[in-house]
Parts: C-alpha cells; sequence; structure tokens
C-alpha cells in the first residue's frame, strides 16, 4: 500500500525575536485504511524563520523528515492553496509527488491540537482568529458523458459496520480509523452508492481525484457536488424533485450529526456484492487550520 503524508508549511501565531511570525513546517502520515491507529502515524514538525521561507528551505527540511521517518511516502497531499508553488517545487525536488488535496484529515487534526495546546505555551504566541485558507468555491461540472451513473441511492450504514470493510471487495478506494473523526460505533454514517454499467472506469477515474466530501448544492438546479483536489467540483446527481431535495437534505443533517463523515460508492447495480469504489470522507473546515 502506498505511504501518504500530507504536508502544512505556514506561518504560525508565535514570533520570533524580531516580531515576526514564526514559519512551521508539519508533515504526517495520512491513514488510508480503517484499522489504522491514529498514533501510530508519523509526524514531523520543524519551525524556521519568515526570512528562511523558500522552496529549498522547505526541501531541507522535507528531506530531514524524510530521513527520520520508517518509509518514505510515496506521494505528499497539502491544503493550502497560497503556498502551491512553493510546496510543489520543494516536493518534486525532492523527488515526491504531490497533490492539492482537501483529504488532509489527520494535518487538519494536528494543527487544531497544536492551535490547542502546543502553540499558547510558546514565548511570544499571538492569538490570531484571521482565516489563513480562502478556498472560493468552483462551479461543479458535469461528469465525462461515460462516467455518469444509471441510477443512485443515499442510504447509511452503522459506523460498526465500516470496521469490517478490510473484509470487501473494494477495487478502488481510500477509508481512515473513525476515531480520528471521533465517531462512535453506533453513529449513522450517511452515504452514496452510484450505480453504473460503467463501474470501473468510473471508480478508477474517481481514484485520481483526491476526493474531499460530498454536498447539497441548494442552487437550481439542485445537485449532489463531490469536491476533490484543492476547490474541484463534479455533479453527481441532480435532485429537482421535491422529493429528492428532502432526501439530499436529511443526507446533510446526517453528515452533521457523524461530524461530518459520510462516503461514496460505486456499484455495477443493486445486487451486485463487490464495490467498484468505496471512499470514506469527512467534510472539514480549512477555514480555521493556522
Amino acid at each position: 500500500m502506498a505511504i501518504v503524508w500530507e504536508l502544512d508549511f505556514y506561518s504560525r501565531p508565535v514570533l520570533d525575536e524580531n516580531q515576526k511570525k514564526l514559519w512551521e513546517l508539519l508533515v504526517c502520515e495520512s491513514p488510508t485504511d480503517i484499522r489504522t491507529n491514529p498514533d501510530s502515524l508519523f509526524r514531523y514538525s520543524e519551525f524556521c524563520a519568515s526570512t528562511e521561507v523558500n522552496s529549498v528551505r522547505l526541501r531541507q527540511a522535507l528531506e530531514q523528515a524524510i530521513a527520520q521517518a520508517p518509509k518514505p511516502p510515496d506521494r505528499i497531499r497539502f491544503f493550502r492553496r497560497q503556498m502551491n508553488n512553493m510546496i510543489t517545487k520543494a516536493c518534486e525536488d525532492a523527488g515526491i509527488s504531490v497533490y492539492p488535496s482537501r483529504r488532509t484529515l489527520a494535518l487538519n487534526r494536528w494543527i487544531q491540537q497544536r492551535l490547542r495546546d502546543v502553540y499558547p505555551t510558546l514565548p511570544n504566541y499571538q492569538a490570531s482568529s484571521n482565516p489563513s485558507v480562502n478556498l472560493p468555491a468552483s462551479p461543479p461540472q458535469p461528469l465525462p458523458d461515460a462516467l455518469r451513473g444509471e441510477k443512485w441511492m443515499l442510504v447509511t450504514l452503522p459506523a460498526s459496520a465500516l470496521a469490517e470493510m478490510p473484509e470487501w471487495d473494494i477495487s478502488f478506494g481510500e477509508a481512515f480509523p473513525l476515531e480520528l473523526a471521533e465517531v462512535p460505533p453506533d453513529t449513522a454514517i450517511p452515504g452514496l452508492i452510484i450505480f453504473s454499467s460503467r463501474a470501473m472506469p468510473l471508480a478508477a477515474w474517481m481514484s485520481g481525484l483526491e476526493l474531499a466530501f460530498l454536498k447539497l448544492n441548494p442552487e437550481p438546479p439542485a445537485k449532489l457536488v463531490l469536491e476533490t483536489g484543492a476547490n474541484d467540483a463534479w455533479i453527481l446527481a441532480n435532485v429537482a424533485s421535491a422529493p429528492l431535495q428532502i432526501e439530499a437534505q436529511n443526507f446533510e443533517q446526517a453528515k452533521e450529526k457523524a461530524n461530518w463523515v459520510h462516503f461514496v460508492a460505486v456499484q455495477s447495480d443493486p445486487n451486485a456484492e463487490s464495490f467498484a469504489g468505496f471512499w470514506l470522507l469527512q467534510e472539514l473546515n480549512l477555514l480555521h487550520s493556522a
């Protein structure tokens, strides 16, 4: 299984001796299996001065992280779009594939923990409430004609049932331990199942998109939109009728009750015993990642 890292390189709410914000590299291993122990994920952090913020310094810090890791990453995800050029160059110069992605669950949780428990204990801490990520919504695009599903269904599964995912027949997909999202076993997890005669090509295509989350876009005509990458969006299903809109609204309410955890699955038909694709997702609020 490929080793994926999540990376952030940005200023923190801590000043140096020159009253300039310290910058910090954070990298952590991305969980890709529901059985992953969150405490076993590799982490690395390193501060640097604002005068050292460039791709060369970032590459050096990244190489230091790689030297300390049990295994090097096969690819790296990052969510901070304004750092795109620097992060991309540093990773590529280090010989690692890199992708903009909002699937940075472990990293987001770690940043929130550091905002709460670490940075306030450091000298020259300076609290800041300014959002540091600007992610304007992109107009959702239709799926390629050859990849559209013929049918779809909104369903729910108990969180405890997802523990059996490793035993399921899944061709493409990714998951994470539910304790990472603080979801109890008795929680109802909502999801969308897409049925398609081209299930395998659809799942293969989706697997390369860095899936982020699924949400209802209520703007007429209402639709279920799959958010991917840094700010891409795809129309998975139209929900024009009133009954379908109510069903989609119930999906959003169930998602909120499940701490925004949900799933998207692809099958050839409702009687299939295997999944062409199955992705466990969580909608994150990245606007408050310092």
